[in-house]
């Protein structure tokens, strides 16, 4: 059985802050979002998790390993670096998506996203060192079957991306209802799908949905492991395993 940790990040009363004292340039607020996902990237990477942008004024990450005192100083680091400061939702269930609903819970319950007296936010129950496992997260990496030849090398780039956001589109909904994982999509034709402890059927039978809803065909790759980090590599290798031997669905 997985038992995810999962962080809900939220900037603390952003919709104001982009309109105060006046509107703010998007090209601005676009360079905070992205700098700010950049560096929160490698200060939870660089505690073995990984971080999703979502949204981009909410984030999600899978944070196996870092207990309340790692949070404290990621917001500590935000705060010193940014004109805007982060709330944090944590929690840990066999499903992701169980796990974040009781995230967003404890920042829904300590007043809205909006209350400028709302700010950084610490809630929830990090797991226990006692009570990890070295299988707790469980990573699956899909890649869309030769997306260069079907699509990079055949359409313009906005109709390459249509597609790929499709197939995107049908996995995430696909993913969420029949098996509360919870996927994202990191760039190219790649998603990352954060799961229960799903079998190679249930695997192939996401696959079969995205290929018989919008004709975009898949392979995954799975790894399991104590962290997001290192069930992400096995991932990485399990695809790798994938495009040799030219199969669907490979364990690692």
């Amino acid at each position: 059985m997985t038992n995810t940790q999962v962080t809900l990040i939220q900037i603390d009363n952003y919709g104001p802050w982009t309109v105060t004292p006046e509107p703010r340039r998007e090209v601005d607020l676009q360079t905070l979002q992205s700098r700010l996902y950049a560096d929160l990237s490698q200060l939870f990477g660089n505690r073995e998790g990984y971080v999703f942008f979502t949204r981009f004024d909410n984030m999600i990450a899978v944070t196996n390993g870092l207990d309340a005192d790692a949070h404290a100083l990621i917001q500590e680091s935000v705060g010193n670096r940014y004109p805007v400061t982060v709330s944090l939702g944590v929690e840990a269930d066999a499903s992701p998506a169980a796990a974040l609903g009781r995230a967003t819970t404890h920042l829904q319950d300590a007043g809205s996203a909006q209350d400028a007296a709302r700010t950084e936010i610490l809630s929830g129950a990090p797991l226990a060192e006692e009570d990890r496992a070295d299988d707790d997260v469980q990573i699956a990496h899909f890649d869309v079957n030769d997306a260069t030849g079907k699509y990079t090398d055949q359409l313009n780039e906005f109709d390459s991306f249509i597609r790929i956001e499709q197939g995107y589109a049908s996995l995430m909904r696909y993913m969420r209802e029949a098996h509360d994982a919870l996927s994202f999509f990191v760039g190219g034709d790649n998603v990352i799908a954060v799961c229960p402890a799903m079998d190679e059927a249930d695997y192939r039978d996401a696959i079969d949905h995205v290929r018989d809803e919008v004709s975009v065909e898949l392979k995954v790759g799975v790894g399991r492991s104590r962290n997001a980090q290192g069930a992400g590599m096995d991932a990485k290798h399990a695809l790798e395993t994938c495009r040799h031997d030219n199969t669907d669905v490979e364990f690692r």
